[in-house]
């Protein structure tokens, strides 16, 4: 005879509780690739500059999921999907949504909330004696995805309230999507139940653009500002400076869709730790976008005022998807310095805003400098025949960019210093009113 030891807490083991949290970090990882591959292809702003928080805190879980199923397996550190196929399977599916609202009303409907629930539940049955170094990152992140979900359904209804007739469309495709990962056992804590792909109206085999789709409410150019294709026209000082440097910060929307793009290319090939430095990075040049915006919106431009461009991502178009990494960090390292002095400048003119924003800006891309070198540095480790050392890199690149400037036409050269005269004078009269 034994005591009883029939108890809840002792329901699940270690390897028990290992292949759970498997199984959530493979469906985290494959959300993530799906989201930031496809930011470029989003047209909303809100949506282009949000969704990367959402990727970010979905690293930030993925990343404590690794970390305790290695310590529950150790010594063991390798991690394969196995018999979690069958789930990682329908949510890797999500990337190839037949289009932006279908891909994120899936988000809204199907995964969020599969994810949201599953957390809920290993909260509320897992025994915090056991399980308590990863407690506290499930109740964050069961509250993260309900706040995703929520906000990602507001979002799609915006996105239809544009483009309505691609409602049906989405609807279609999220009603496969859910009847597939049902049949499958959902996101739970069973190991998933073996099940043949269906049919997926409207499924398309997902390709990064070379175009990337922008928000009709701003003023659509290639070249954002003049002094892009016009040397004599200058940066600029007192006044134009802060204007330059907030459109700036908007038109780093390049760097957020280079950044997602760069992370879905290379996910596979780089491994966890790129995924999580990348997913930062993306988020990082998302909120500097929403820096500029926010500044030029307090001085009182409205956004169809403000110029959004496309030549930056667009002159790394047809190339290799090391180029765009490049591209990045080429950008990232030049700038630095030039951040510092335009810092100290906007203190001179006490502009504490554009100062505090130039500031942190700065922090972040010193920061992104070194994920490029590290991550073409790797590149460069596994392909020495196919990747260009750095500085040849930087050289194709700023040759790249040259073309598409040498590409300007005048009337696009008009268009932008057009655009620019009005804002420089609005701003003028705001000054003096």
């Amino acid at each position: 005879m034994y005591l009883s030891g029939n108890h809840k807490r002792g329901q699940w083991l270690r390897v028990d509780s290992a292949r759970i949290l498997k199984r959530l970090f493979f469906c985290e990882r494959a959300l993530i690739i799906a989201q930031a591959g496809w930011l470029p292809s989003i047209a909303s702003f809100e949506v282009k500059t949000t969704l990367p928080r959402c990727l970010w805190e979905d690293s930030l879980v993925a990343d404590q999921l690794r970390e305790r199923i290695f310590e529950l397996k150790f010594p063991s550190r390798i991690l394969e999907i196995g018999d979690d196929a069958p789930l990682v399977d329908v949510v890797g599916a999500a990337v190839d949504a037949p289009g932006p609202e279908a891909f994120v009303w899936s988000l809204a409907r199907v995964f969020k909330p599969a994810l949201r629930d599953c957390y809920r539940a290993f909260g509320e049955e897992a025994d915090e004696l056991s399980q308590g170094p990863i407690q506290r990152h499930i109740r964050i992140a069961a509250a993260e995805k309900a706040a995703q979900a929520e906000w990602l359904a507001d979002a799609a209804e915006d996105m239809f309230a544009e483009a309505p007739q691609r409602r049906e469309e989405a609807e279609t495709w999220v009603e496969g999507l859910a009847g597939w990962l049902r049949a499958t056992g959902g996101i739970s804590f069973d190991v998933p139940t073996p099940a043949s792909p269906p049919v997926l109206t409207g499924r398309q085999p997902f390709e990064q653009t070379d175009r990337p789709a922008r928000d009709p409410r701003f003023h659509l150019t290639r070249y954002y500002w003049p002094d892009i294709i016009d040397s004599a026209f200058g940066y600029g000082e007192g006044l134009r400076m802060q204007l330059r440097s907030a459109i700036s910060h908007v038109n780093e929307v390049w760097a957020v869709e280079t950044a997602g793009a760069i992370l879905h290319s290379f996910a596979d090939e780089l491994g966890w730790e790129y995924i999580r430095d990348t997913a930062r990075w993306t988020y990082d040049e998302a909120r500097h976008t929403r820096m500029g915006l926010e500044r030029l919106r307090a001085w009182g431009f409205d956004v169809s005022e403000i110029p959004l461009g496309s030549y930056l991502y667009e002159s790394t178009g047809g190339e290799d998807p090391v180029v765009r990494l490049g591209m990045l960090h080429h950008f990232e390292a030049k700038n630095i310095g030039k951040k510092v002095q335009r810092r100290d400048l906007f203190e001179s003119y006490r502009d504490r805003v554009s100062q505090h924003d130039m500031d942190f800006d700065w922090a972040d891309e010193t920061m992104h400098a070194h994920y490029g070198k590290v991550w073409l540095s790797a590149l460069a480790k596994k392909h020495p025949d196919r990747i260009p050392d750095i500085p040849a890199l930087r050289a194709h690149c700023d040759a790249l960019v040259m073309r598409e400037i040498e590409d300007a036409t005048e009337e696009e050269k008009e268009d932008i210093h057009t655009l620019a005269e009005a804002m420089i004078t609005k701003a003028e009269c705001l000054l003096y009113a």
